[in-house]
Order: structure tokens, then C-alpha cells, then sequence
């Protein structure tokens, strides 16, 4: 990808969807989180040797099913209708977890509220006394993982950044992250010299880019 590409708008969610899907390699086993995560699924060909894994106890997930496809007993971790690939498989809850406790990911993709450049993960609570805390899997996932992804909007509702320093919500996970693809950038995070990498931009140049985050960014091949 370019790095920088100021002649087009931020991604729209499926564009980024779609960018994450190219990054997970064949063969991979792969649990996509509840919510924008689980829309990468609808990206990645039965032919691309990826093995989707749900927490609530499937391997073999394909994309989310419409029409005469969904059949209210299937469905992945966030009540979504889906398809099964050839070869699918079901199992208890305790086993998912196992899978995901246990080094046996690939990769997981996430949600956050914020992600730090040292790769701290705070993606269950705002700390707010009327929010409603929702940890689910996302602990296990994020230090059982081999690669933990993050998808995230860049910035929020009143323009500050979502990458931060350091986390101001509830850790789920300590220095888990190494990607963050967002709408308006890629990011590489927890990196042993302590940058912060950025793989390319769509609709902010690398100065603002740069200004908005508070540090400087380090140019990475895709």
C-alpha cells in the first residue's frame, strides 16, 4: 500500500474490513471479536485456507448469512446469523476458551476504545459510573493470541485520538497489540524501540497525522 494517500477519503468500514482480510495469512486460525471485527469474515474466501474460530463454540465460521441462509441456531460470538464452511466443527464453551487460553490462535481482531504505542489494549470499559462493563472473551483472546489486530475509528465523536500514549480506560490486555488498522491509517504498535509504525494513510498527510497523535510516526513497508 502507499503510504500516504491524500487524494481519497478516510476507509468507509467495509474498505477496512477488507485491508484486514489481506493481512491474514493462509492457514491462519483466527477469532474475530463481536462487532465491526466480525465483518471480515464477509472478505475472506472459502479458497484462502483461513479457519474462523467463534467463542461460543465453532471452527469453520464463513460469512454472515442473508436470505435463505440463516438458521437462528447459528451464529457467531455476537448473536450474528453465519455460514459454515466444509469441514465446520461445534464444541462446548469451555473448549472455545481452552483454544483461546491456550496459544492455539493465529490471530484475533478486536475492538477498542483505546489502544496505547506500547500496545496495552482497553477495549472492556470507559470507566464511566452509568457504562456497562462487557469483558467477554476479549481478555483471553487478547493475551492467548499469537497476533492480536485491533479495528478501531481513529478518532472519536470529539476528535481525539483513540491511539494514546498510555490507556486512561481499564486495561483488558498489557502490550498485546501489534496492529491497529483504522479509517484514516495502519498503525504498528508495542514495537522493542518504542515508535510507533504507520504502513499508510488515506485523507491525512503523515504531518497532521503526526500532530494529532502527539508523536512521531515511523514509515513502514507494507
Amino acid at each position: 500500500m502507499s503510504i500516504e494517500n491524500l487524494d481519497r477519503e478516510p476507509l468507509s468500514k467495509p474498505e477496512l474490513a477488507a485491508l484486514v482480510a489481506t493481512a491474514i495469512k493462509p492457514g491462519s486460525f483466527v477469532n474475530l471479536g463481536i462487532g465491526q471485527p466480525t465483518t471480515v469474515a464477509d472478505h475472506i474466501s472459502a479458497e484462502a485456507g483461513v479457519v474462523l474460530h467463534t467463542e461460543n463454540g465453532m471452527l469453520g465460521m464463513g460469512p454472515a448469512a442473508v436470505g435463505d441462509q440463516i438458521d437462528a441456531d447459528l451464529t457467531n460470538a455476537g448473536k450474528v446469523p453465519v455460514t459454515e464452511l466444509p469441514g465446520a466443527s461445534y464444541f462446548h464453551h469451555a473448549d472455545s476458551f481452552a483454544m483461546m487460553r491456550g496459544g492455539h490462535l493465529d490471530v484475533c481482531v478486536l475492538g477498542a476504545y483505546q489502544v496505547a504505542f506500547n500496545g496495552d489494549l482497553a477495549n472492556w470499559h470507559t470507566g464511566q459510573p452509568d457504562a456497562i462493563p462487557a469483558v467477554g472473551g476479549a481478555m483471553d483472546l487478547a493475551i492467548g493470541a499469537k497476533d492480536v489486530y485491533v479495528m478501531m475509528s481513529l478518532f472519536g465523536r470529539d476528535g481525539k485520538a483513540k491511539l494514546v500514549p498510555s490507556c486512561t480506560y481499564p486495561l483488558t490486555g498489557v502490550g498485546c497489540v501489534s496492529r491497529v488498522y483504522t479509517n484514516h491509517a495502519v498503525f504498528e504498535v508495542g514495537r522493542p524501540d518504542g515508535t510507533v509504525g504507520v504502513l499508510g494513510t488515506w485523507g491525512i498527510s503523515l504531518d497532521e497525522l503526526s500532530s494529532r497523535l502527539g508523536t512521531e510516526l515511523v514509515t513502514l513497508e507494507g
